[in-house]
């Protein structure tokens, strides 16, 4: 798909506007996002999302459109999974729930630039070497590996290496200080939590970005729509943090399922790389409708057996109290 410059820019403006309007609507004044307000902005991001899709299938054709939907609806499902180590950060940091969406916000900002470039790197290496669709299909199916293996381990967050080099490299205050990231305490400058924690946040991100780029990329090579459909993801990201709250906890079965469109998404991307050396034959190629149907179905049966799962444990704890 062609995509002039024009049309990068006015796409890149128009998701500035949105969040200038979640700024100004949501953000303008620090207080704890309630279920109802959550839930609304989350069906005004996905409704934004099939807009654009819907634009992309009217304008470039259907296949695009439905690269688009497809990509958007795996990049939003892996987010799911990782909205539960946000959780974590945010408990471990003792963020106030009315800074929570600026530290989301400001944090997943953070991580769409620096998944801008992943994306570009990758784009450019796909246009000019085949062989990294191997690796890309083995980075994936290994993740799903290890997704399947720690499942059931107790998570816990520990700082990585970019937020332990921001704590040295500052010294940060004890206290929150409003919206405030830097402040001047006792004679010098200091940084506040609450840098401290969208570092965490945007770092975190950057390192889920390791699966869900490559995974895109076995959908779609098109650097437009693989940006878009992250972006569209990230950008609703935030409300389903506090539309889900503890509802993450219940989905048990969402990383199995997640692991089983990885490893698919992998195998894909493996079978295109033969195909491209000539090395499989045609009837095992995986068109885009046929992924989005495995995708739609692995996410929907995960969903409904997780929750049903939780009501029977609910269910059982009340009888046996």
């Amino acid at each position: 798909m062609t995509v002039p410059v024009w049309l990068w820019f006015a796409t890149v403006g128009g998701l500035l506007a949105l969040i200038a309007l979640d700024l100004v609507i949501v953000d303008r004044k620090p207080h704890a996002v309630t279920t109802g307000e959550a839930a609304r902005w989350v069906i005004f991001y996905i409704a934004c999302a099939v807009l654009f899709g819907a634009g992309v299938w009217f304008f470039a054709g259907h296949d695009p459109g439905v690269e688009f939907f497809t990509g958007y609806i795996t990049e939003y499902s892996l987010s799911v999974d990782n909205l539960f180590i946000f959780m974590i950060i945010m408990a471990s940091f003792k963020v106030p729930s009315i800074h929570q969406h600026r530290v989301l916000l400001v944090g997943i900002l953070l991580a769409l630039g620096m998944r801008s470039v992943f994306i570009a790197v990758g784009a450019a290496l796909i246009n000019q070497f085949v062989w990294v669709f191997f690796l890309f299909g083995g980075v994936l199916i290994w993740t799903a590996i290890s997704m399947l293996r720690s499942k059931g381990e107790e998570e816990r967050y520990q700082e990585n290496a970019l937020t332990r080099w921001v704590r040295k490299l500052f010294p940060v205050t004890d206290d929150y200080h409003g919206h405030k990231y830097l402040v001047r305490h006792q004679g010098r400058r200091m940084i506040t939590p609450m840098l401290l924690v969208i570092v965490a946040i945007g770092s975190a991100d950057l390192l889920f970005a390791v699966d869900s780029i490559p995974a895109i990329f076995g959908i779609t090579q098109d650097a437009f729509l693989v940006f878009t459909a992250n972006a569209f993801a990230l950008m609703g990201l935030r409300q389903l943090y506090f539309l889900l709250g503890g509802l993450v906890n219940k989905l048990v079965y969402l990383s199995y399922g997640l692991a089983v469109i990885l490893a698919f998404i992998g195998a894909k991307l493996v079978l295109h790389a033969l195909h491209e050396y000539h090395a499989a034959p045609d009837w095992l190629d995986i068109n885009n409708w046929v992924s989005l149907g495995v995708i739609v179905v692995v996410l929907t049966v995960t969903t409904v057996t997780s929750l049903a799962k939780a009501r029977r444990d609910e269910q059982a704890g009340v009888e046996a109290n």
